[in-house]
């Protein structure tokens, strides 16, 4: 039988644990606070554990199975993890600081099948899924390296998480369980690049996660130049699901947009995304595209991201711009890809 991952174990899991293997049951508090509120999950760091149970943990359960491979800092503050997995493939987060706020973007697959023509991290395809527990591991290696909880989770990092939907929810729930690690749902967004049964599946957990749809065209002739067709849905399909996932859950959908010089940055592009935004009563988010090394795709002058920014707001469209981070380190939104793979021998 496999074993369970002890970060995924709740109160229920590890009392009943302890009683069947002779263990005081006063432990199961102990192994909580270790787990849920110091977020360790190596039984050899619960100081005040005995050791024939940290080694009953250790026999049991799946604990401490990804490692911290790299910490890489650029020079405005944000971290790159490389995290290597027990079958030694390798995942990255990110620690993205902001003033007095700190936000981890975290990866749910090893690799991404989506395949965005502008995107690093999908560019060799997808290798596996992330497990649940593997999910978490990496959300309390990320904890360790900040020296503290996030105030904002962003699942943006390498991969589609709701073609992973499985371990994906299971992590989230446990993210957002009061008896775990009780962090709030309208603090965790789940990217999407439009997978409309993932979206439906979300909404019918009918917790406030913040959905991010990563649009990035608010045309179907352009878009299929940037997503292939395996993954792609038809726009009018994926915002359909998208008001669902509104009605079902009470967020805004925020629709992610990646501008890129002579692709999507016109003025009739602003007008129709403006025109999809109201519609659909959704906040947008303006992402300059951070360069890959590709030749195809460039970033836009400022004179055009402004006049792009100025027909949103004068058609009362509520948007940002996000900041680049990262991106000396190639951290950045869309430059993500496991940097090992630059290290393959």
């Amino acid at each position: 039988m496999r074993k369970p991952f002890l970060c995924l174990s709740d109160a229920g899991t590890l009392k009943h644990f302890l009683t069947e293997n002779g263990f005081e049951v006063f432990r199961t508090k102990q192994l909580i606070d270790w787990i849920f509120n110091k977020r360790v999950d190596d039984p050899a760091k619960m100081l005040n554990i005995p050791k024939k149970l940290r080694d009953a943990l250790s026999e049991n359960f799946i604990c401490a199975s990804s490692k911290i491979e790299e910490v890489s800092e650029a020079e405005d503050g944000t971290k790159k993890l490389l995290i290597k997995l027990s079958d030694g493939k390798f995942i990255e987060s990110v620690i993205i600081p902001s003033r007095e706020r700190i936000t981890f973007c975290l990866s749910s697959q090893v690799g991404c099948p989506v395949q965005c023509r502008f995107c690093a991290s999908g560019k060799n395809g997808l290798e596996r899924n992330l497990k649940a527990g593997e999910i978490i591991e990496q959300f309390l290696l990320t904890c360790e390296t900040a020296g503290k909880a996030p105030d904002n989770i962003v699942f943006m990092g390498i991969g589609e998480g709701l073609l992973n939907f499985e371990n994906l929810s299971a992590a989230l729930l446990t993210l957002v369980d009061s008896d775990r690690f009780s962090l709030s749902p309208r603090r965790i967004t789940v990217s999407t690049s439009g997978w409309t049964k993932g979206i439906l599946e979300l909404a019918r957990l009918r917790k406030q996660f913040n959905l991010a749809l990563s649009l990035h065209a608010a045309d179907d002739k352009i878009r299929e130049k940037l997503i292939p067709d395996k993954f792609r849905r038809p726009i009018s399909e994926i915002l359909k699901a998208c008001d669902t996932y509104r009605e079902n859950v009470g967020r805004m959908v925020t629709f992610e947009y990646t501008m890129l010089k002579g692709i999507n940055d016109s003025s009739n592009d602003a007008v129709a995304l403006s025109k999809l935004a109201r519609t659909h009563h959704a906040k947008v988010n303006l992402i300059p595209y951070n360069e890959i090394g590709s030749p195809k795709f460039s970033r836009p002058k400022e004179e055009t991201i402004g006049k792009f920014e100025a027909i949103l707001a004068r058609n009362g469209i509520q948007f940002t711009r996000r900041t680049e981070k990262g991106s000396s380190k190639s951290a950045a939104c869309g430059q993500l890809r496991a940097a090992q793979l630059k290290k393959k021998s």
